[in-house]
């Protein structure tokens, strides 16, 4: 069933004008290369997302007649799929506080493992419309906008996979993405705003591909509709997954790292930083139809000079635990033989192949040509620094920062 709770509809536009959806061709106009086979893996749930492209290929949509970008802020809806996420929930309070008409989408039981009830989401999401739908159900969304009996300027989608599961990647990362931009096309949105991530440039995993293949179909779309546009952010690493040893150093614990702890190196970036950000592309043109790397303020730093730098702060003589990678090469090489004769181990045998990504692969713009990462490439945004979170977590815990089903990475 979908609700829809304390709306300020005096605020909110009504819908006019029709537009219809786009066919998705992707594939022939792909615009990324992979490696062998990687195209041939996501299919697997091929009978679910044709279903998807019968659905874009015969939609009709309503849209306004006045761009979005001429109105003021006020007058602005924003639906926010994914609201009460980690990085969701910055970002509906950052677009709040720029004045936006923010309509957050939210589960009816939200938060890790569904732990928030309504009460509890709808004070998250203080100052928001909020609206109680499924995202991964098309038919539910629709409904629940539709209700609204209101226009959809723009679309801001921060929905990502808990887990990174193969199945749950393309549920949320694909095809619940993919209804974001259905329903809010169909009420009239002429812009989406992507949270992606910087990783997809070496698409290795299964959630990296539900991502690219999305962001095909999203730029397909901007070709084909000229008053339709899109920005795909690309953040770094967060600071919350980079302080899961800040509690353990402090009791004592070694730093542990990966081979000699430069393998690789982030510019992270803070969680408000990163929403102020996403929040840019809302109305920003320089930022239209444009592929978004970001990281935050300074240099690149490796996992090695993020352990110095910990110690530093708590003045301990630096105490080091260097893992040899391959001990993650040998654990996944034993996950993909056992997958071939229990399938439901499938998921183990990629949350090893994440650990073993994140641990050897830089967050960082990918230069296709030299074969290398490039910091100096990849975009600085923002003042917060990761060595002002690592005091602020040492002298008040990690409350708030828990990774939930993500501390697998």
């Amino acid at each position: 069933m979908s609700i829809c709770a304390t709306f300020n509809f005096n605020s909110l536009t009504t819908q006019s004008g029709k537009k219809r959806l786009f066919t998705s061709n992707f594939i022939n106009e792909f615009p990324y290369t992979f490696p062998s086979g990687i195209l041939s893996e996501p299919f697997k749930f091929s009978k679910e997302r044709s279903k998807f492209r019968t659905v874009l290929a015969t939609q009709t949509v309503e849209t306004p007649k006045v761009s979005f970008r001429s109105k003021k802020p006020k007058d602005i809806n924003v639906l926010v799929v994914g609201s009460t996420g980690y990085i969701g929930n910055f970002v509906v309070k950052e677009l709040i506080s720029r004045g936006f008409n923010v309509i957050a989408v939210a589960r009816e039981r939200s938060g890790i493992r569904g732990k928030n009830s309504k009460e509890e989401t709808l004070g998250l999401l203080n100052g928001a419309n909020v609206c109680f739908s499924d995202a991964t159900t098309l038919e539910s969304l629709e409904k629940s906008v539709g209700n609204l009996g209101v226009s959809i300027d723009v679309v801001v989608s921060c929905l990502a996979s808990r887990s990174g599961g193969v199945k749950d990647s393309w549920k949320i990362d694909y095809e619940a993405t993919r209804n974001s931009l259905i329903a809010g096309m169909k009420f009239g949105a002429a812009h989406f705003v992507l949270l992606s991530a910087i990783c997809v440039q070496k698409p290795l995993l299964e959630f990296q591909r539900a991502k690219l293949k999305f962001e095909a179909e999203l730029i397909e779309e901007a070709k084909r509709d000229k008053g339709f546009t899109y920005s795909i952010v690309r953040p770094t690493a967060f600071f919350k997954s980079l302080a899961g040893q800040v509690e353990l150093v402090k009791d004592g614990k070694p730093y542990v790292m990966f081979g000699d702890g430069k393998l690789c190196a982030c510019k992270p970036i803070s969680e408000p930083d990163l929403a102020s950000f996403i929040a840019d592309c809302v109305l920003s043109e320089d930022k239209i139809n444009q592929i978004l790397p970001i990281g935050g303020p300074g240099a690149a730093l490796t996992p090695l000079e993020q352990g110095e730098m910990l110690f530093k702060l708590l003045g301990k003589e630096p105490y080091f635990i260097k893992v040899p990678i391959q001990i993650m090469d040998f654990a996944i090489g034993v996950l993909d033989f056992l997958v071939k004769i229990f399938p439901s181990l499938e998921d183990a045998a990629e949350f090893g192949k994440i650990g073993r990504y994140y641990a050897a692969e830089s967050m960082l713009v990918w230069d296709h040509d030299t074969g290398e990462y490039d910091a100096e490439r990849t975009p600085s945004y923002g003042k917060d620094t990761l060595e002002e979170f690592f005091k602020r977590v040492l002298e008040e815990g990690m409350a708030g920062q828990e990774l939930g089903e993500q501390t697998i990475f």
